[in-house]
């Protein structure tokens, strides 16, 4: 810097006054001028395949199958003019993000229907088509109120997050964006359609259910011509290691239906629809050989399958005998598994035996 501008940039600080010795690259033309030539080298590209400011670009694509060929014109145009990237600081196949001010995402909307018995019917949907944050908040009310008019449903509780929604909705705030007032008629229209519908606002933390299925419908790839069957959300009450199937009362073993099923493929007469699919899953897991039924282990290794009486006597036989210690119940269950053996009531049974083990009880902390 010129000695007779250097004094222009003093400033004072509490230690005394300073002034710039060299100019500051935000006072140069510097960044003006790698702008021109960056807007020069890829004018056609600029707010169509690349989005640019200074030295930060952006490639974008509609599709993920143009998203390729889009990569390749902006490399060979940065060979073209000798160009080149910081690796470390490049990302690829970004699904959702805020670069250069530009929002970037795969939108997908969800709506869930609640009876007043507590059944959940959920629906979701991907926006393959450019729209704001408020117009997809429509479009996910349009599909809820869709679904509850093909329900015959007549009376209906709207719960949303937006706020802007809802209060445009009741007539409460004006709407100003010319885009969104087709999206009001039609939830106007579709309103007629019930007897009675009240519209509520709720924070997002409370609406987690239907941001849920939008998230998963903007992270899954649909295919364009294939049908993707619903995703059934089941409720866990215990852990899966606790998960049993009840000896018959017929004094069957437990695992009788899952042999009589591999043997033959057959069901119990009295078997409902869900029973049959439990059992079809269960089959999975379990192998005959000589007549004998095995388990599959985590390790691929084959577990021989026990009934009640049996199991009795190994519980016996490796708790206080020849094989151990009087170990807690998880241990004994995990010294069954590595002998090779298994029953679906083990863990539950091995707690249970060792509560009745009258010198582990008074031992126990001394083991």
């Amino acid at each position: 810097m010129d000695e007779e501008d250097a004094e222009k940039t003093a400033f004072i600080t509490p230690w005394g006054i300073y002034c710039y010795k060299i100019m500051l690259f935000g006072l140069t033309i510097a960044g003006a001028t790698y702008m021109r030539a960056m807007t020069t080298n890829f004018h056609e590209m600029i707010h169509r395949e690349i989005e640019l400011y200074v030295d930060d670009v952006i490639i974008k694509s509609k599709r993920i199958s143009d998203h390729i060929a889009d990569l390749k014109k902006f490399f060979d145009r940065l060979r073209k003019y000798n160009l080149k990237l910081n690796p470390t600081k490049c990302a690829f196949r970004v699904p959702a993000g805020k670069l250069l001010g530009f929002t970037i995402n795969c939108r997908g909307i969800g709506a869930v229907l609640v009876s007043e018995t507590g059944q959940h019917y959920p629906v979701s949907a991907k926006l393959r088509f450019l729209c704001t944050n408020n117009i997809a908040e429509y479009e996910a009310c349009i599909l809820g109120l869709r679904l509850a008019i093909d329900m015959d449903i007549q009376e209906l509780l709207v719960i949303g997050d937006s706020d802007l929604l809802v209060h445009q909705v009741l007539g409460e705030w004006a709407t100003k964006n010319t885009k969104i007032f087709p999206y009001l008629h039609c939830v106007q229209e579709l309103i007629k359609r019930f007897t009675k519908i009240e519209f509520k606002h709720v924070p997002r933390i409370q609406n987690e259910f239907a941001d849920t299925l939008a998230t998963l419908s903007s992270m899954v790839q649909h295919p364009d011509k294939n049908f993707i069957d619903p995703i059934p959300i089941g409720i866990h009450k215990q852990p899966a290691y606790c998960a049993h199937v009840e000896e018959d009362i017929d004094r069957n073993p437990w695992f009788h239906d899952i042999k009589k099923y591999l043997e033959k493929g057959e069901y119990l007469e009295s078997d409902a629809h869900t029973q049959k699919r439990t059992l079809r899953r269960l089959a999975n897991h379990f192998f005959q050989s000589g007549g004998i039924l095995y388990k599959r282990a985590p390790d691929l290794g084959l577990l021989r399958c026990i009934d009640a009486k049996v199991a009795s006597r190994l519980l016996e036989k490796i708790h206080a005998r020849t094989c151990g210690p009087h170990m807690n119940g998880f241990i004994l269950a995990k010294k069954i598994l590595t002998t090779g053996y298994f029953w679906m009531l083990m863990e539950t049974n091995c707690i249970k035996y060792i509560q009745k083990c009258h010198q582990y009880q008074i031992y126990a902390d001394m083991i």
